[in-house]
């Protein structure tokens, strides 16, 4: 046991401070035979930290280093004659060709990036089942099955600088195009199943304009308006390698980026890569809900671990499934699907007002009004007593609140009561030596009711004046 917690120690600091390392480095530089450097951009999935994969869920229950990986970590090079022979025999429909440039990916993953490419061999398990289905149904290539290991790292919850987001790395614009919904609630482009049934729509989509599938990846990576600038600015050339040096930086790095995925994943073995070992989750169901619940409702009463609903359902922003908007999934180990059915009323109900905050209907104080003046707001109670505060109007008026379902009839009747208000108020000028007092019972009113018509704290009024007294 303790050999075991020390190579799993032992991978992790080892592995952070390769990754570490490698994230100082943004881009690689190639020499052509002339002797011409050239620095390529590395797409982000290569320069992040090996802390955010293995802080994952999955990764810390389910993936653990192979104790009977007996082989040394190091890196083995070979002749460039046997990359081009192994990635010559990968049975793939997109070619695989073989330059200086992929064997810089090459050596970046079976180098700097071992002990990443060993969590995405353990994690493999349980994403690509569902991207070969998906790309299955479209019939496109199952070696598209890696792109997500350039795009994310296989890393679900992956949001780049620029904002793509999820196993697939999509833009919110182009999700939205594909079907998968966004708002302050639910972000589907994490949703491992709907991303990636969007991927293969898109892929195909792409590949029904170009016909070349080094040109979809290109496409996929930096959108096909800047594909179609480069086949322009080169004459017309549709080969991605004519088109190559009209490609923004990351592009040019992209296919070969994807033709080294499909290297490293197929050849680890070769480079002394040891897979983390997969324990395969309980098996998991979705049950649809047609109310709002949080996560930690759910915990609380089926003992799930939140962390594990996180995992398992990544497009939930905020933790709350919004069944009341519209029918929503909830994914679940079957065991805990089962208590879920059996307690589902005691799972709405649990606390409810402390994790579902957002109020239906709000009741305002009928009793109170608002006297808006210049650059001050003051809040007058039946009392007669009323607060002030600064607000950013330069209207004067008074103003009664109202809200709810019915908002609109409630301002209209409060308008007409307002106008009967006004039809029937009455107003006097206060003598020299008059007091609240003596106006009330000249007027048969009540010193509150003056104070709360006029906004008066306190007794102080000034004579000349006109005050209302109804």
């Amino acid at each position: 046991m303790m050999n075991y917690k020390k190579i799993l120690l032992a991978t992790i600091i080892y592995g952070s401070a390769c990754t570490l390392q490698a994230q100082t480095e943004k881009s690689i530089t190639v020499t052509s035979e002339d002797g011409k450097q050239e620095e390529i951009d590395l797409p982000e999935s290569m320069t992040q930290e090996l802390d955010s994969l293995m802080n994952l869920y999955n990764t810390k229950v389910y993936l653990k280093p192979d104790p009977d990986c007996n082989m040394p970590d190091e890196n083995r090079t070979f002749a460039k004659s046997v990359y081009k022979e192994r990635l010559a025999k990968l049975p793939t429909i997109i070619e695989m060709p073989y330059n200086d440039i992929v064997q810089k990916f090459i050596d970046r993953y079976s180098g700097e990036l071992r002990h990443s490419v060993a969590y995405m061999l353990g994690a493999q398990n349980f994403y690509m089942p569902i991207f070969e289905e998906a790309l299955e149904s479209y019939g496109l290539p199952l070696e598209l099955k890696y792109l997500p290991v350039i795009e994310s790292a296989l890393n679900p919850k992956a949001v780049s600088k620029a904002g793509a987001t999820g196993l697939w790395q999509f833009m919110l614009a182009t999700g939205k195009r594909y079907g998968l919904e966004v708002n302050s609630l639910i972000d589907e482009r994490k949703d491992i199943v709907k991303s990636t049934y969007a991927a293969a729509h898109y892929l195909s989509d792409l590949y029904k304009i170009y016909g070349d599938w080094n040109l979809v990846i290109a496409a996929y990576n930096c959108g096909p308006e800047k594909i179609n600038k480069g086949i322009r600015r080169s004459k017309g050339e549709k080969d991605y390698w004519k088109i190559y040096p009209y490609l923004p930086r990351e592009t040019r790095g992209y296919v070969p980026a994807f033709i080294s995925a499909n290297y490293i994943m197929n050849y680890y073995c070769e480079h002394n890569i040891c897979p983390l070992s997969t324990t395969l989750p309980v098996k998991t169901d979705t049950v649809m809900l047609n109310r709002d619940v949080h996560f930690e409702q759910v915990a609380h009463v089926t003992g799930i671990d939140v962390s594990q609903l996180e995992d398992l359902n990544p497009q939930y922003r905020r933790n709350i499934v919004n069944g009341y908007s519209k029918p929503s999934s909830l994914r679940m180990p079957e065991e805990i699907l089962n208590a879920f059915i059996d307690n589902e009323d005691s799972i709405y109900n649990y606390n409810r007002e402390d994790y579902l905050t957002k109020r239906r209907e709000v009741r305002i104080d009928d009793d109170a009004e608002y006297i808006v003046n210049k650059n001050q707001v003051t809040r007058v109670a039946s009392d007669g007593s009323g607060d002030a505060g600064n607000v950013k109007s330069s209207r004067i008026s008074t103003v009664r609140r109202s809200s709810g379902r019915n908002s609109g009839r409630n301002a209209r009747a409060s308008r007409n009561k307002r106008s009967s208000r006004n039809q029937r108020a009455r107003r006097v000028t206060v003598r020299r030596g008059d007091t609240l007092s003596e106006i009330a019972a000249r007027n048969n009113t009540t010193v509150s009711k003056l104070r709360r018509l006029n906004g008066i704290k306190g007794n102080n009024i000034r004579s000349g004046k006109k005050i209302r007294v109804r």
